[in-house]
């Protein structure tokens, strides 16, 4: 674990065993990168609360901690090109940059573990894939957390705005 990924105030999942996460591991409250953790969780209630500019911030943000080739570089990327796609569709109606984006999406999330730092990453594909053929299918569509679907609070907007 790298020092400049540890967050020992980031909580545990709320719900499973997601990777990423070990309970006997001290460091990061058992994340292997709780700053990762962090980012995620404001990342998702964000979007899940239609503020995809600054849930691609989150991601954004934190993907770059980490080196081209490691999962986690390849998880967030793959974020970022979720809420950029969202962005694209429900800001601009621009649903070709969404396809664009969201192939990209697919490439980055191909061969992720399914509950990736609690993202229900096979929830993420599915919904990306549908949206690819039907763009309808992103209205009221959010991302699965630790099982659930939260939506943005005061503090993951401040989270975002700290990012700038």
């Amino acid at each position: 674990m790298d020092d400049h990924t540890v967050d020992n105030d980031v909580p545990p999942p709320t719900n499973g065993d997601p990777t990423g996460w070990q309970r006997r591991r001290g460091r990061s409250n058992g994340w292997e990168h709780g700053t990762l953790r962090r980012a995620v969780v404001h990342g998702v209630r964000l979007y899940n609360d239609g503020a995809y500019h600054e849930s691609h911030d989150c991601f954004e943000a934190e993907w770059y901690n980490y080196g081209r080739g490691t999962a986690e570089s390849a998880f967030l990327h793959g974020m970022v090109q979720v809420a950029a796609g969202a962005y694209k569709h429900f800001d601009f109606e621009d649903d070709d940059g969404m396809r664009s984006l969201f192939e990209t999406a697919l490439q980055y999330l191909e061969g992720m573990p399914r509950d990736y730092y609690g993202v229900d990453v096979l929830a993420v594909r599915t919904a990306v894939t549908n949206a690819i053929n039907d763009p309808a299918e992103l209205a009221g569509w959010q991302i699965p957390l630790d099982g659930e679907r939260p939506t943005a609070r005061p503090v993951d907007f401040e989270y975002a705005r700290r990012l700038d």
